[in-house]
């Protein structure tokens, strides 16, 4: 495993607290106001749903890939090209949030039932120039720190 700035638990608190504290801070919050751009450069609070949950699929399939396959190569896909595939950012805030819940639950069972060698698994990553070796642990971790970002920025614009 490569040092790590994070631990294992510390990533699960985050990949489990991330939904929950989203739902807390736009439970108030009207369909115009989750669906709002701050300006024409920001995205609305609904918009950075459907990034995260870009951002999950990606990175999650990827970490169930490497918890399932003995060093896959895996196509590494950038998650704002994959949403355009997607009907993510058209979706009701409460509807997508709920989706994204259920996915990521799925994924900490995954990811708590693993012993921790397992974390060390790795794939090799092609499409995204040289050939990279990243494992459940780097995917997860880049996940729950990718996540707190925006989580934060939810926060903010709830707040305003």
């Amino acid at each position: 495993m490569t040092k790590a700035t994070i631990t294992i638990e510390q990533i699960l608190d985050l990949l489990t607290k991330h939904p929950i504290q989203i739902a807390e801070y736009t439970t108030d919050l009207t369909s115009d106001q989750l669906h709002a751009h701050p300006n024409q450069e920001e995205w609305s609070i609904n918009d950075i749903l459907a990034h995260l949950r870009s951002c999950s699929d990606m990175w999650g399939n990827a970490i169930q890939t490497i918890i399932t396959q003995d060093e896959p190569t895996i196509k590494a896909i950038n998650p704002r090209t994959w949403i355009s595939s997607t009907d993510y950012p058209q979706q009701k805030f409460r509807a997508s949030l709920l989706v994204f819940t259920q996915q990521r639950t799925k994924l900490l069972a995954e990811l708590n039932a693993l012993p921790l060698k397992s974390w060390s698994r790795s794939a090799t990553v092609t499409g995204a120039g040289k050939p990279l070796k990243l494992t459940v642990f780097s995917y997860a971790e880049r996940l729950a720190t990718h996540e707190r970002s925006h989580v934060k920025q939810i926060k903010r614009m709830a707040d305003a």
